[in-house]
């Protein structure tokens, strides 16, 4: 089966900068796309930022200009570094992806377990 398996979050003062991956494995046919939610306590859950297997992105205004999301094929990978954090940043981040598993004719969607993200001084 497909597991996402997520890292880098934790505990991070305003101005400061985390590093989030997350590495797609299991049985894949190809990733059509991955990329980042978060969800604060008492929000819905919210699209970060995305990449393409062709390379394009989607971000969040609210993290455009902050953060940026980059991918490595080669290892099913996709990471956000996140800069200049800021408190309303502070939520659960989880790890999404659009990927054909094994044995399948279409994407199907997947979601890590989520990784706390809190900033705070």
């Amino acid at each position: 089966q497909v597991q996402l398996l997520e890292s880098g979050g934790g505990l991070v003062q305003p101005g400061g900068s985390l590093r989030l991956s997350c590495t797609a494995s299991g049985s894949i046919l190809s990733i059509a796309s991955m990329g980042w939610y978060r969800q604060a306590p008492g929000k819905q859950r919210e699209l970060v930022a995305r990449i393409f297997s062709g390379g394009n992105t989607n971000y969040a205004d609210s993290v455009k200009d902050r953060f940026s999301i980059s991918r490595d094929n080669a290892k099913n990978m996709v990471s956000l570094q996140m800069n200049s954090l800021k408190p309303e940043d502070t939520a659960v981040y989880y790890c999404n992806a659009q990927i054909r598993p094994g044995g399948s004719r279409y994407n199907r969607d997947f979601w890590g377990q989520g990784t706390q993200v809190t900033v705070s001084s």
